[in-house]
């Protein structure tokens, strides 16, 4: 017999044994209730009196105690933790000579496609590229992130093991670095080969635009993983979604049907490539054409005059509100798993 269950036999009076001189149950309870009064019940009753005198001076728990008896580690200390063992998990992966090589194979693929290229129509072919290609890429990539550990989650949250916010913001910080380093190798390799402006500041209005849809994109795909938590599902959600916004972007439609337009408000292309536009473009800068005497306004360029060269503080909050959206969602969604026992 196991301990706890001879202490269950002994408080009810059961005998495990067939002594004929065994007392009653009930003779043996009232000996165990004298034997408690008379060794521990004054020393319990102190004790308890203490706790409500302490209650009633200094009132209930303060938040901190009870975030203290709840969790007995601080935010910092589990988001540490946590984020060491997501990079010690994914290192292979993100940082991986496949992923590095295929990005610039293809950075060195756009150089040679549009080097040197001062054809207007070409130039933004190039910057709708960027938008697709950084689009899809990082999208793919943490759509699989939650649906990957979510049997984990909520073994791991169902024992209140760590706060969701600390497991959250970890996760979304482990590939930060080849997020950032990624698409800045990019930009490096295709910027100067492909001739864009040669000046600092387009340069980087380009990088920064190019990093900041690369975050938003990224988190689109927390977004669909964490509310679909079906890898398959999500993926084949995410690639529809992606297609509809670059459809809608304004380069391949530029005269999108009135009851559909709407769109364009949700698409992360359009944001991103208006942005891009912008980057390089100014509405009174020319370019060779073969009517009015050989040069027109770079803002009269069909490509171009649909989408506008103005509004670049609004485009950029857009992009703002997407990036919090997105993760706000994402964290909504999973606050449904593994909910902790321990209160």
């Amino acid at each position: 017999m196991n301990p706890s269950d001879f202490l269950l036999d002994l408080a009810n009076g059961l005998s495990m044994n067939n002594d004929p001189h065994n007392q009653e149950p009930a003779m043996i309870k009232q000996k165990l209730v004298s034997c408690y009064k008379s060794n521990i019940a004054v020393k319990l009753e102190s004790e308890l009196q203490e706790l409500t005198d302490h209650e009633h001076w200094f009132g209930d728990e303060s938040d901190q105690d009870k975030n203290f008896e709840r969790w007995s580690t601080t935010w910092w200390q589990e988001f540490c933790v946590l984020l060491r063992r997501g990079i010690k998990e994914r290192r292979y992966e993100s940082f991986s000579g496949l992923k590095v090589g295929q990005v610039l194979v293809i950075a060195f693929f756009c150089g040679i496609l549009w080097w040197q290229c001062d054809d207007l129509q070409d130039q933004t072919g190039l910057l709708y590229f960027l938008t697709s290609f950084w689009g899809f890429n990082p999208l793919l990539t943490a759509i699989s992130i939650f649906p990957k550990e979510r049997k984990i989650l909520e073994k791991e949250r169902s024992s209140g093991m760590y706060r969701l916010s600390s497991y959250f913001i970890s996760r979304t910080t482990n590939d930060l670095p080849m997020e950032l380093f990624l698409p800045t190798i990019f930009i490096l390799i295709v910027y100067w080969m492909a001739g864009l402006k040669p000046s600092a500041a387009n340069f980087f209005a380009t990088l920064f635009t190019l990093l900041l849809s690369v975050f938003v994109t990224q988190g689109l795909g927390f977004a669909i993983g964490a509310v679909v938590l079906d890898q398959t599902s999500a993926t084949t959600l995410g690639s529809v979604l992606m297609l509809s916004f670059l459809l809608a972007s304004g380069y391949f439609v530029q005269h999108v049907p009135h009851f559909i337009a709407w769109i364009k408000y949700l698409s992360i292309g359009q944001f991103t490539y208006k942005l891009l536009l912008l980057s390089q473009f100014e509405a009174d800068d020319t370019y060779p054409c073969s009517r009015l005497g050989g040069v027109c306004k770079v803002g009269d360029f069909p490509a171009i005059k649909q989408m506008g060269l103005r509004g670049k503080a609004t485009t950029v909050l857009g992009l703002v509100v997407m990036l919090v959206g997105y993760r706000l969602v994402a964290y909504i969604a999973l606050m449904r798993i593994g909910v902790t026992k321990r209160y």
